[in-house]
C-alpha cells in the first residue's frame, strides 16, 4: 500500500456541472465507460468522482474567502472528477483536450453535457499522512475530500502561502482525527496555480475536527486569516465532496 501510495503525484482535474435532462445516463456512462478506458492508458491510476455538498461551513470569519471576478474561468463546481496518474505527463500524450476530440460521436454526446468545465494538471509540491492514512484502499482517492483551488492575489506573497502551509496547516492535518492525507498542488495547466487537496474518511469527521482546529492557537489562526484572505478562489471553491465512484461501500 505505501508503494502505491508513493507514485501518484500527477493529477488530471475536472469540475463542472450537469443539467437535470441527462444526467443520470451521463453518470452511467462516466462510471462505466469513460473513466475504465482513461484507466487503461500507460502510467495512470486512479479515477474518483465526486459530487460538491451544500452549505458547507468553512474555518475562519464569514467573508474571509475571496472568489475570481473573472467572467471567462469557467464556474462548473458541482461534480469533481480526479484521475492521477504518476506524474503530469501521464495527461501529456495526448492532453484532455485532444483526447477527447479523438473519442466516438456518442461519447463526445455525454461530455457536451458538461456545463461550465474548467481543467487543471497538477503535481504534488507536498504531501503529508494523517492519522487515518491505513483506511486508504491503495492509489484510490478517499471517501471525502475538500479541494481548494486558487491563486494568490501577488505573486510575492507565494512565499508566505508556501511557508503557512509547510509550518502550520499541514502540521495540523498529520494528526487531525479522520485525516487520511493532504496534497498541496501545483499547476502545470489551467486557471489555478494551486491547489489543496485534503483526504477525510467522511464529511462527518472532517466537519467534527477541521472547522474548529486553530482555535487553541490564536497566533496560528491569525496567521491562517492573513493568508487566505490573500487568495483568489475559482468559482465555488473550496470544495467539500463525496465520492460518489467507486462507490463508498
Amino acid at each position: 500500500m505505501a508503494e502505491d501510495h508513493a507514485v501518484d503525484r500527477g493529477y488530471w482535474i475536472t469540475w463542472y456541472d450537469l443539467p437535470e435532462a441527462g444526467r443520470q445516463e451521463y453518470l452511467d456512462w462516466l462510471h462505466t465507460s469513460y473513466i475504465s478506458e482513461l484507466l487503461k492508458a500507460p502510467r495512470v491510476l486512479s479515477g474518483a468522482h465526486y459530487q460538491s455538498l451544500e452549505k458547507v461551513q468553512h474555518p475562519g470569519t464569514k467573508g474571509r474567502l475571496s472568489h475570481t471576478s473573472n467572467d471567462e474561468v469557467p464556474t462548473g463546481d458541482r461534480y469533481i472528477l480526479i484521475i492521477t496518474g504518476e506524474d503530469a505527463h501521464a495527461f501529456s500524450n495526448p492532453p484532455p483536450s485532444k483526447l477527447h476530440k479523438s473519442l466516438s460521436d456518442e461519447d463526445q454526446k455525454m461530455l457536451a453535457l458538461r456545463i461550465g468545465e474548467r481543467v487543471n494538471i497538477m503535481v504534488d509540491e507536498a504531501r503529508v499522512d494523517g492519522p487515518a492514512v491505513a483506511t486508504r484502499d491503495g492509489v484510490l482517492l478517499s471517501p471525502c475530500i475538500q479541494l481548494g483551488n486558487f491563486n494568490s492575489s501577488h505573486w510575492h506573497d507565494e512565499e508566505e502561502l508556501t511557508a503557512w502551509y509547510a509550518q502550520w496547516r499541514m502540521l495540523c492535518m498529520q494528526e487531525m482525527e479522520g485525516s487520511v492525507a493532504t496534497r498541496k498542488l501545483v499547476s502545470v495547466s489551467g486557471w489555478a496555480k494551486h491547489a489543496i487537496l485534503y483526504e477525510f474518511t467522511s464529511a462527518e469527521m472532517r466537519n467534527k475536527n477541521f472547522i474548529d482546529h486553530e482555535s487553541h492557537n490564536l497566533k496560528m489562526e491569525a496567521w491562517t486569516d492573513r493568508v487566505v484572505r490573500k487568495l483568489n478562489h475559482a468559482p465555488g471553491s473550496p470544495n467539500l465532496a463525496e465520492r460518489i465512484w467507486p462507490r463508498v461501500l
